[in-house]
């Protein structure tokens, strides 16, 4: 299975979501699409097996995975305060791949229906999500 995990601005989800999945999962196979240079190094750095930034890293990864983890900012034009361009979302959103999205309330997109839990919490969900989904396969 392959894992990729999509982050920007400065990486600390996408830090966080690998570590976890690298707890869980040590033998999957993780990929991380940062926006920006310092969010895939630092989600590298937590443990991904490659990185790649920008755009069409976006656009090919999104295209290969068979999971995508990340924040809901990835899925809507403009997100991540303007990191997310109009490419990237649809790309996010057409992939086959299941998506596992974290809710994030910032940028002027809040979720309703979601509680008020510490991001950690939310992280510890997507990842207990990610290995349900891995067994069920």
């Amino acid at each position: 299975m392959n894992i990729l995990v999509i982050d920007g601005q400065g990486g600390s989800l996408g830090k966080q979501l690998i570590a976890q999945l690298r707890k869980a999962l040590p033998d999957q196979t993780v990929t991380a699409v940062g926006t920006n240079s310092i969010a895939t190094t630092v989600m590298l750095k937590a443990g991904a097996d490659t990185g790649a930034t920008g755009e069409n890293p976006v656009l090919v990864a999104s295209a290969r995975a068979d999971l995508i983890l990340g924040p809901i900012g990835i899925i809507i034009a403009d997100a991540l305060c303007g990191e997310i361009t109009p490419a990237m979302a649809t790309a996010v959103g057409k992939s086959q791949a299941k998506k596992i999205l974290v809710p994030v309330n910032k940028c002027n997109c809040v979720v309703a229906g979601t509680s008020d839990l510490p991001l950690a919490k939310y992280i510890e969900s997507a990842v207990s999500k990610t290995v349900e989904l891995l067994k069920a396969e």
